[in-house]
């Protein structure tokens, strides 16, 4: 059984508009040509280095068609679809809150759904071990009717609902560890009993008013909703303490028939719109974790899907770590940051208030 790796060079042509880092260009903020951090070269390296190193020849490389308007219906509101179709026939704009599209940008982010839909399928049915969906745009910011946060489709929540809808799997558990709170994720499977959401993202990051511990879910999905948010300058030791403490009793608690990673690289040390100290390496522990739950609980049924990460030097080695995990191939691509990033870990002072805001939170929560 082999790791599938899903991606397609037409997600690298999404293109943002007229920005500067996260402020739009205009009055004193001067234009820039990188334009938004969420550009496609994270991406595209990362591709690129799997090919260098020749880990791509332990994978399947596929791709995979767009998503439907029917795979996307069961998620967005027909008025959502039309107004983004409408305005990216028309040269593209901005439908929400940091989500600028050019022409083409809908069929770009329903190719991006699509290559998660379609990685999700592969593994339900049994056809690879696990898989790698390299999708851009990203999706968990996106909710039903309100694309923020470079996100313009819900990726996961659309293959969700496409596995559930071809009766491949029923409940399915949703391990988000971008550093910002997948709020899109969240607010779609609000009051839904058969898929349990988990985030674990950095307090106050982005968006600022979601992504407390209150939020369980309501009506009858409540208590499979779980956020932790976790305290500026946390590292490895705080991120996989969470991950034993909180996520894994969780998903044992809740049995879930497939596992999906919301997988962003942007809790890494140099990543720009985080505050985090994690390391590729914290990247191949935390997957390591999956994968023995996933093995443990649903056949080894898990499916990782591309999120954030903005460092296009440093997101390439993370990603690389994940597949050598998930993969077991020989090949490696030793972490160059690694020596400084390790000496910049957490002290074992700040490592035990992480610990001891980790079991405050657990104490609060539906476990």
């Amino acid at each position: 059984m082999t790791t599938a790796f899903f991606s397609d060079e037409r997600c690298f042509w999404h293109g943002g508009g007229n920005y500067a880092f996260t402020l739009p260009v205009g009055g004193l903020v001067q234009p820039m040509p990188a334009g938004l951090p969420e550009n496609p070269e994270t991406k595209r390296r990362l591709r690129n280095l799997i090919e260098v190193t020749g880990l791509a020849r332990h994978l399947s490389m596929r791709g995979a068609e767009a998503a439907t308007h029917a795979d996307l219906a069961r998620v967005h509101p027909e008025s959502y679809l039309s107004a983004f179709k409408d305005m990216s026939d028309a040269g593209g704009g901005e439908l929400g809150l940091r989500t600028p599209f050019g022409r083409g940008g809908y069929e770009i982010a329903a190719l991006s759904a699509g290559l998660a839909t379609a990685a999700l399928s592969a593994v339900l049915k049994g056809e690879v071990r696990n898989a790698y969906a390299l999708s851009r745009p990203p999706g968990h910011h996106c909710l039903p009717d309100f694309p923020n946060g470079f996100c313009l489709l819900n990726n996961i929540a659309v293959a969700i609902r496409a596995a559930q809808a071809a009766g491949l799997v029923r409940r399915v558990a949703v391990i988000d560890w971008d550093v910002h709170h997948g709020n899109g994720t969240e607010a779609v499977f609000w009051e839904d009993p058969d898929v349990l959401t988990i985030s674990l993202h950095q307090d106050r990051n982005y968006p600022l008013d979601t992504g407390g511990i209150e939020a369980v879910g309501a009506g009858a999905g409540l208590g499979t909703n779980l956020n932790l948010p976790l305290p500026p300058g946390c590292g490895q030791a705080a991120y996989l303490y969470a991950m034993d403490r909180v996520v894994l009793p969780a998903l044992d608690r809740f049995k879930p028939e497939a596992i999906i990673v919301a997988c962003g690289f942007d809790a890494a040390a140099v990543d720009p719109l985080g505050r985090m100290l994690c390391t590729a390496e914290t990247f191949r522990a935390l997957t390591e974790r999956a994968m023995d739950a996933a093995d443990r609980l649903c056949n080894g049924r898990l499916t990782l899907v591309h999120e954030g990460g903005y460092s296009e030097v440093y997101v390439p080695f993370c990603g690389h770590a994940v597949l050598e995990q998930l993969s077991a191939a020989p090949m490696t691509a030793p972490d160059p940051l690694a020596a400084t990033l390790e000496k910049r870990q957490p002290d074992a002072r700040f490592d035990a208030f992480a610990k001891s805001w980790i079991d405050d939170m657990a104490q609060l929560l539906p476990l």
